[in-house]
């Protein structure tokens, strides 16, 4: 409605003016023009109707004479259509054959087309006319000068116009642009050939923190500080020389991972053919947390193949040791046996079974394995891993644990972090000795990227071959007491989670493993509620009933879909939760749709063992949030805070 009424305005307006007015679009049709328009030039309605062809009003004016006699109408047709489609700034004044004289102003849009502008200026010519006749002391070449002036005075205004709407667009798209770049999460700037910022969109020190944001006028050693730029200075040189590359790499302050883009900017050539200006283009991203889920797949593809290659080798292993543990076991047990013949069996025995806890865990490493992350209070699990860990550790060892403050709930696998600590602090008091030491163990943050695990010791260090091959499977500097699978387990968990493990050599002496997890931190608790629960099988009802308990909810529990509708109608229901199937025929997601008509503020959800390819799961995905079975306590409270998300934002809409 208020568009209908701004266009009645705007062809009034455009009516009550004296000059005629016509527009064109980028096809050459008509798109506006005013009622002046086709009262100068006669024209029928037809020509004056939005989408009339431009080609036909030529031709239809030179039909008529307008433009005086011509030998070949259709050329003089289409010099001008060909004229018109250059789209260029134009003015000229002319004579019609009835005598009147006219101005034609045309200027180009930036959306493509044109608008002209038609004035009678006969008025004008007569006066110029007058003062000729009237001014003999004047030379006529003086009147000429005049009015060539005064023609050259009126182009000029049309191109000084034209060129202030060119000026004007070029503002607002510089605008736009800069708005854009500056809501893009990534980096976006330019160095000319010395290196120097020209432009950046102020989120340098958004994606690497302690760098400065506006970064203009700095050379890029200055931007990116001396250790980040030698990473970086030999792919500008690249891209100076005319060849666009791409590299990778960590800011070690905040230890996030940075994916830099670089494009050659070829500038322009000066008239004497020398480069006058030109440079690079650059795009830097984060890519820390592609990074991690990376390095995690690749881990995962790796175990997977691990498992397929000794699959089969460990079972052979494993029969051919227990034919090995049984007959030496049956030769140990001979009467009258000799004492180094009874040595030999014990020791073979020893070895056969010391082989089996090796396929134990060789298939614990290369078999499949799921990450179990929950809310966990890092001082917690720290204090129960001194419990574990004390006994094993001489008196002269200490153990100490400095845990950086405000932590808070973080997403860990507790299990397989606290196996992979005590894998290090045990590492660790075997390369102490009995004679004692100290072992500390740090927990720090990296900025919000990631959770820092350190582990010290004041041994003698790791030697040169430990430190390139320390991670590798087998690698072992204990000789027969060891395995060599310790490091590559902790090695195996950490890339798993998407993170990594770094030997080094402490500055005070000592070997050090840091373990770099992503840091995630986790949703805080649920508020209690009620939550009806909707489970046939009586064994899993109750275990999913004290686990909802365990987090301070309150269950009232529903063996079918009948108890559950006349379960819903009590007050303070905060939550459903039921299974897909259920054993009266009816199914966990019809029950919820019927139930959402009457309980529209209520969170609810569904739990299955079905798998995912399954039909009915697929079609309970779409409207429901879903939880495979089975599931632990971490896995419960991140499903119902996703089901409270899917409340609000239905809500929202």
């Amino acid at each position: 409605m208020q568009g209908e009424i701004t266009g009645k305005l705007t062809r009034a307006g455009l009516n009550l003016i004296q000059q005629a007015l016509s527009i064109f679009d980028s096809d050459l049709r008509l798109a506006v023009c005013n009622n002046r328009y086709q009262e100068m030039f006669s024209l029928p309605d037809a020509l004056v109707t939005p989408g009339a062809p431009f080609e036909d009003t030529i031709r239809y004016l030179v039909a008529r004479g307008e433009y005086g006699p011509q030998p070949d109408p259709e050329e003089a047709v289409r010099m001008r259509v060909e004229t018109a489609r250059a789209f260029q700034p134009h003015y000229m004044e002319r004579q019609r054959p009835n005598g009147r004289w006219i101005s034609v102003e045309g200027a180009p849009l930036p959306q493509g087309g044109w608008v002209t502008v038609y004035t009678d200026i006969t008025e004008i010519k007569l006066q110029e006319r007058l003062l000729r006749s009237r001014s003999e002391e004047l030379s006529g070449q003086l009147f000429a000068h005049a009015e060539r002036l005064s023609l050259a005075n009126r182009a000029l205004a049309s191109t000084n116009a034209a060129l202030a709407e060119a000026k004007r667009e070029l503002t607002e798209i510089e605008a736009r642009t800069r708005l854009t770049t500056e809501m893009m999460p990534a980096h976006i700037a330019h160095v000319d050939r010395d290196l120097v910022y020209t432009y950046s969109n102020r989120r340098l020190s958004t994606l690497m923190p302690g760098l400065p944001g506006d970064v203009v006028g700095l050379h890029a050693s200055a931007a990116l500080g001396t250790a980040t730029f030698a990473k970086v200075h030999p792919h500008m040189k690249r891209a100076l020389d005319g060849e666009a590359s791409v590299c990778e790499l960590t800011h070690e302050e905040s230890g996030r991972r940075i994916r830099v883009a670089l494009t050659p900017d070829p500038g322009v050539l000066g008239p004497d053919g020398a480069q006058a200006s030109g440079g690079v283009y650059i795009l830097s991203t984060d890519i820390t947390e592609e990074t991690q889920a990376r390095a995690a797949l690749l881990q995962t593809r790796k175990r997977e193949l691990a498992a397929q290659l000794t699959s089969g080798l460990a079972h052979d292993f494993a029969n051919l040791l227990t034919i090995i543990l049984g007959l030496q076991g049956k030769l140990a047990r001979l009467p009258d046996l000799p004492d180094d013949a009874a040595e030999i069996a014990r020791a073979t025995i020893s070895a056969a079974r010391r082989g089996g806890r090796l396929l134990q865990r060789i298939g614990a490493m290369s078999g499949p394995r799921r990450m179990r992350a929950e809310a966990t209070d890092l001082a917690v699990l720290l204090d129960d891993l001194k419990t574990m860990a004390s006994p094993s550790l001489p008196d002269q060892t200490r153990l100490l644990i400095e845990l950086e403050p405000g932590l808070g709930q973080l997403l860990l696998d507790q299990g397989a972090v606290q196996d992979s600590l005590l894998n290090l602090i045990l590492n660790a008091r075997d390369a102490i000795g009995p004679r004692g030491g100290a072992i500390e163990l740090r927990a720090r943050r990296l900025r919000d990227t990631w959770l820092e695990l350190s582990v010290t010791d004041s041994g003698p260090g790791f030697s040169d071959e430990a430190l390139r091959r320390g991670l590798d499977p087998f690698f072992t500097t204990k000789g027969g007491e060891g395995s060599g699978l310790g490091l590559a387990m902790v090695y195996d968990h950490a890339s798993l989670c998407g993170g990594s493990v770094r030997l080094s050599n402490a500055e005070a002496g000592g070997a050090q493993v840091t373990l770099r997890l992503p840091l995630r931190r986790a949703d805080p608790q649920i508020e209690p509620r009620l939550v009806l629960l909707v489970e046939d099988s009586p064994e899993i009802r109750t275990h999913v009933r004290e686990m909802l308990c365990a987090i301070g909810h309150t269950v009232i529990e529903a063996a079918n879909s009948a108890e559950a509708e006349a379960l819903a109608v009590l007050d303070g229901v905060g939550m459903v939760l039921s299974d897909i199937n259920l054993a009266d025929g009816d199914t966990g997601l019809a029950l919820l749709n019927r139930l959402r008509a009457r309980l529209p503020d209520v969170a609810m959800g569904l739990m299955t063992s079905l798998p995912a390819s399954d039909p009915l799961r697929e079609v309970a995905a779409r409207g429901h949030e879903v939880l495979q079975k089975p599931f632990d306590p971490g896995e419960l409270i991140a499903f119902l805070h996703r089901c409270d998300a899917r409340l609000t934002q239905a809500a929202a809409q």
